[in-house]
């Protein structure tokens, strides 16, 4: 032990077991540990001995109670000596008076050697940035010597900067940090200027420009946007009126319900708020040091409707953790830190209409140490309470994303089908890889691995692969909404099948040509309406193709009883379509395209867009005073300048 902690672990049932700790374990004359009874306490001179329980693991912690600074003149409570603290310490685990475990420890720790005099008051003042940049010669790269080229630079002498004065760096890195800018009258050229530049320029001083200063520090009215977070209301106002599908669920203390999710990036966030209705199923790596414990699981959820219900949670313990962790191939040695942690969460949301009616959670916990790599489990499932299966259907007459496609076999006496995606397993072999059903809008790909023997014939290869294809698609047709009826046809699009490829002659050994490895599912499908303000999905059609490969066996430096591998995948692609056409555009919104603000630079549809409730920079009701004040202005103008208005005037001061 060389700092001022130290963690160890006590495996096993730790109910009634008492843990002391002594110092004085070592006879002075003999130099032998002293035989030690289960008596004392947990405090021994400056030690102090902490333990947490935890399931069949129980963490004990030795920690030092007293400061490891030097002695200066006339202190006390300090070292001495730079070996400041040498001891031996031993920590007893007994139950019933008898010793159950003994931990020695020997402490050698060091005086903290960091500076304790008087420190200087005196700190460099940084300038307000604002007003004045913090390098003001980006170019001045060396200290005390003169940069070449560089003309800011002050360690350059007037003889020295007479030989680089032509070829200075220019623009920022040369030291010009507050250039003029575009919009400054100042810098009016007569070159691509426009006629109205001297009526819009803007007058300012250097040091009140877009680069220093607050060019412009105007009041600013808050955009009326959607909050970021919904408006949650307690239980006796009751307001909240139920999730929509993709909503986030919320809290008892108006917080977004989270759960560890993957980005788009693939990272895991650990504080990835949850969907209504999307079920998700992801893997999180971990180790030790950076594992961190997500929502505490007392949390209270918003059911909907105001009311908060409270989480089941069932706690299991992971015998096995070959399936979690790597790298433990042995156990784990004396000294090695562990700690009881969390391998998977499995949420199950119990919901109906609107609202969230129960939540069931199953936590299994086991044990990780140091130089482990953990691979979590979270999973999310939405049943609804009126769901007698596990394929949870969309309650909408649309489909919800994430929801599994509906298929149906009307060729069979049961019109139930299945449109299924491998799910691989293990080795990834077919023959033991696992089926789930396609989720609507979620593109997938998938696969597995067959293996063929150097005698395959090519026919049976390929009526093989096609068999196992064809078992992923057990429908003639796919329903088009989420409720659809297996009565009504109408409610139902056959699904178009490719004609069979080509097969080239030919049957050579170890090589077969157009085997049919790939099976391509294209659902196209388009936004209908809404109902209660939820966007309806419908299916509008769905092809089936399938892509052939060339197969050739592989092998080392001998082929003789082995087997080669041919991968065969599955594809899901959602095509989104509009299910109507865009309105044409007019011959006017054709021809005169400097109306259009989207080609062109001038937008004359947004000559008054300061007096319009689109501009955020200042509040509205200014706006429309200013702009009610220069219209009177232009209109006192022009009434000036009429000629009548003049002979009127000579009239009335007659």
């Amino acid at each position: 032990m060389s700092g001022l902690r130290v963690n160890s672990f006590f495996l096993g049932n730790s109910s009634g077991v008492n843990f002391y700790i002594s110092s004085n374990t070592i006879d002075k004359d003999t130099g032998k540990l002293q035989v030690s009874n289960c008596s004392g306490s947990k405090r021994a001179a400056d030690w102090n001995l902490n333990v947490t329980p935890g399931v069949n693991t129980s963490k004990v912690t030795v920690s030092l109670a007293r400061s490891l600074q030097m002695c200066l003149p006339n202190a006390t409570d300090c070292c001495t000596t730079p070996l400041c603290v040498v001891e031996v310490l031993q920590v007893l685990a007994c139950r019933d008076a008898v010793v159950l475990a003994r931990l020695l420890i020997q402490a050698e720790i060091y005086a903290n050697s960091s500076f304790m005099g008087n420190v200087s008051e005196n700190a460099s003042v940084i300038p307000n940035q604002v007003f004045q940049p913090l390098g003001s010669c980006p170019c001045d790269l060396t200290s005390g010597a003169c940069d070449a080229r560089c003309c800011c630079d002050p360690d350059c002498t007037p003889n020295v900067k007479q030989l680089f004065n032509g070829s200075c760096f220019p623009g920022v890195f040369g030291g010009d940090v507050n250039p003029p800018f575009d919009q400054l009258c100042s810098t009016q050229t007569t070159e691509y200027t426009p006629d109205w530049f001297p009526f819009l320029c803007v007058q300012s001083s250097l040091n009140n420009t877009p680069f220093l200063g607050y060019f412009y520090h105007g009041s600013i009215s808050t955009p009326r946007v959607p909050s970021f977070k919904l408006p949650v209301q307690t239980s006796p106002g009751k307001l909240f009126t139920g999730y929509r599908q993709g909503d986030p669920i919320m809290t008892e203390d108006d917080e977004y319900f989270t759960i560890p999710q993957q980005s788009m990036v693939g990272q895991c966030v650990g504080d990835a708020p949850v969907a209504y209705l999307q079920d998700f199923e992801v893997k999180c790596l971990t180790d030790l040091a950076s594992y961190r414990e997500g929502l505490p699981h007392d949390v209270r959820i918003n059911s909907g409707t105001g009311d908060f219900i409270q989480q089941n949670v069932i706690y299991r313990t992971i015998a096995d953790t070959g399936k979690f962790v790597a790298n433990s191939e042995s156990l784990p040695a004396t000294g090695v830190l562990c700690q009881n942690v969390t391998f998977a969460e499995h949420y199950t949301f119990l919901w109906e209409d609107e609202n969230i009616e129960e939540v069931n959670v199953t936590v299994f916990l086991g044990s990780l140490c140091e130089g482990e790599i953990l691979t979590q489990r979270f999973t999310a499932k939405f049943v609804g309470l009126n769901s007698d299966n596990a394929a949870e259907l969309s309650c909408n007459p649309g489909y919800q994303v994430g929801k599994p496609v509906r298929a149906a076999n009307m060729n069979a006496s049961d019109t139930s089908g299945s449109l299924k995606i491998w799910q691989p397993a293990g080795r990834g072999l077919c023959a033991s890889a696992a089926d789930r059903p396609v989720l609507f809008g979620l593109d997938s790909f998938s696969g597995c691995v067959l293996e063929v023997d150097i005698n395959e014939d090519c026919s049976l290869l390929r009526g093989n692969v096609t068999e196992k294809l064809n078992s992923l698609v057990q429908a003639t047709h796919v329903g088009k909404r989420g409720n659809s009826n297996y009565s009504d046809l109408n409610d139902w699009v056959e699904i178009i099948r490719s004609p069979n490829v080509s097969v080239s002659p030919g049957n050579l050994k170890g090589m077969c040509p157009d085997i049919p490895a790939n099976l391509n599912i294209r659902i196209i499908f388009a936004d209908v309406g809404a109902v209660p303000g939820i966007p309806q999905e419908e299916i509008l059609a769905v092809q089936i193709s399938y892509s052939t490969v060339m197969w050739q066996f592989q092998c080392g430096l001998s082929c003789e009883n082995t087997v080669s591998l041919l991968p065969i995948t599955a594809s899901v692609q959602f095509i989104e379509v509009p299910a109507r056409p865009p309105i044409p555009m007019t011959r006017f919104q054709i021809n005169y395209t400097e109306f259009d603000c989207n080609r062109n630079d001038v937008c004359w549809p947004q000559l008054f867009y300061p007096l319009t409730r689109f501009y955020s920079g200042e509040p509205y009701s200014q706006c429309l005073a200013k702009g009610l004040s220069l219209a009177f202005l232009v209109l006192l103008a022009a009434i000036l300048n009429h000629p009548w208005f003049s002979k009127v005037w000579d009239n009335f001061l007659v």
